[in-house]
């Protein structure tokens, strides 16, 4: 029988809940099947309306531990780390008891080992969703050598091994959790939720309205027989009809989305709109571009003074935070999607890929190790090595812009087709019945 009327699940992330789409997922996906749920996670970007609006789901807010402001760096961690585990033992231990705590990993410092202490007190059952090895991206920074990245390791190692049940998010990662740590998992593809979809043409006008109040690109570029029609750089809404139309000669719109951390390299981007840049000046027959990066994170300054350095002619780059709501649209709204994620491990999929997927636009991602389990070369996008090759790519799909005779649109033509799973069905078909196995 079931526990109690509705089971309780605990969804933890040791990061901002608003910018843990998966984790938002697994809390409707439990909500829908009748799991009360507490989401446990840093309080920092508003998580998606659905998230906030269920009633189902109750976020329980931790506090991100800065640790000591003085001292070495390895004792100032360690405070840290102490100050994070402390608080997270009273979160947990003063909930209801869940029937189940789903658990993201990395961050999994200390929040595995945590974990794993109150479910054995509780009797809940512990669940690890593997998104990447935690200790491969502090290496990214420290080095595989570095002692912290060493003890990192082991303790992933150690402590993974505990958990009742494990989730991961490619095959790759399955196999090698198995073959090297001896972690038996269940591999559930990131898929994209029913609100990432092509957007109508209204929707792409509202949005580019918006967007235009602050961000130049956006705004129509002037036009002698200005009529009375209200624009945008890419939409018009013509007052007779209510209709809202393409401008003609618009420019193409590039869309690429970042956490901005070192696994991705946005000079390679840079670069590649440099060459596009010359390919105009050089007599190429191209669109102008508009390319849009979205996202927060430690290096956005860094790279937003490089752009501010850029001059271009052809080429117009923002860099815009969106709310979770129009995130989807601006995908929906796009010609297309650049990914310069590069795993650290080698084992994980970029989600922003799967979601560029779901609004049937097509991909230029860099490559790595296991891409090909998501971005097929040459049926839904490219797959390019260097900014060279990024912008031999831009130059090719965009010759013959916004013809329905190119190979971007035949990659688009692909991706509706498709029939594309999405998430909610997944991972109904995937986690549902581990959770009901256990209830049985």
């Amino acid at each position: 029988g079931r526990a109690q009327c509705s089971p309780h699940v605990c969804v933890l992330v040791l990061g901002d809940v608003g910018r843990s789409p998966r984790m938002q997922y697994h809390c409707l996906s439990l909500g829908r099947h009748g799991y009360r749920v507490s989401f446990v996670g840093f309080l920092g970007t508003k998580p998606h309306p659905d998230v906030v609006g269920n009633e189902k789901i109750r976020i329980v807010p931790v506090s991100e531990m800065k640790g000591l402001a003085v001292g070495p760096k390895i004792l100032q961690y360690i405070a840290k780390v102490v100050l994070q585990s402390v608080q997270l033992f009273y979160v947990l231990l003063k909930m209801d008891t869940p029937s189940y705590v789903l658990m993201q990993n990395p961050p999994g410092l200390p929040g595995i080992a945590v974990t794993w202490l109150v479910c054995s007190v509780r009797g809940s059952r512990f669940i690890i969703d593997w998104h990447n090895y935690g200790y491969t991206i502090m290496a990214l920074a420290h080095g595989q050598r570095h002692p912290v990245v060493r003890i990192a390791k082991w303790y992933e190692r150690f402590f993974g091994r505990f958990s009742s049940h494990n989730l991961c998010v490619t095959r790759a990662m399955k196999e090698d959790l198995r073959s090297n740590w001896n972690i038996k998992a269940t591999t559930l593809y990131d898929k994209p939720p029913s609100i990432f979809k092509e957007a109508s043409l209204d929707s792409q006008h509202s949005l580019f309205l918006k967007m235009a109040k602050d961000h130049s690109p956006f705004k129509p570029r002037a036009r002698p027989d200005s009529n009375s029609a209200e624009r945008t750089a890419f939409t018009e809404l013509h007052p007779e009809t209510g209709a809202v139309t393409l401008t003609p000669g618009r420019p193409a719109l590039l869309l690429s989305s970042t956490s901005w951390t070192e696994d991705e390299d946005f000079s390679i981007l840079l670069k590649a709109l440099e060459d596009y840049e010359q390919f105009i000046s050089n007599g190429a027959a191209l669109p102008s571009l508009v390319c849009v990066i979205t996202g927060k994170g430690p290096q956005k300054e860094h790279y937003r003074n490089l752009i501010d350095q850029m001059h271009f002619q052809h080429v117009q780059i923002c860099t815009p935070w969106l709310e979770a709501e129009d995130y989807p649209i601006l995908l929906g709204s796009a010609d297309l999607g650049v990914c310069l994620h590069k795993s650290s491990s080698g084992l994980d999929l970029p989600m922003k890929v799967v979601d560029m997927f779901g609004c049937c636009l097509p991909v230029c991602a860099i490559h790595f190790p296991c891409l090909h389990e998501l971005v097929k070369h040459g049926e839904n996008g490219l797959i390019f090595k260097d900014s060279q090759e990024l912008a031999e790519q831009l130059k090719t799909l965009l010759a013959d812009f916004p013809s329905t005779q190119s190979q971007l649109h035949s990659f688009r033509r692909h991706l509706r087709e498709s029939g594309q799973q999405r998430w909610h069905e997944s991972w109904t078909q995937t986690v549902l019945p581990l959770l009901a196995a256990d209830h049985r």
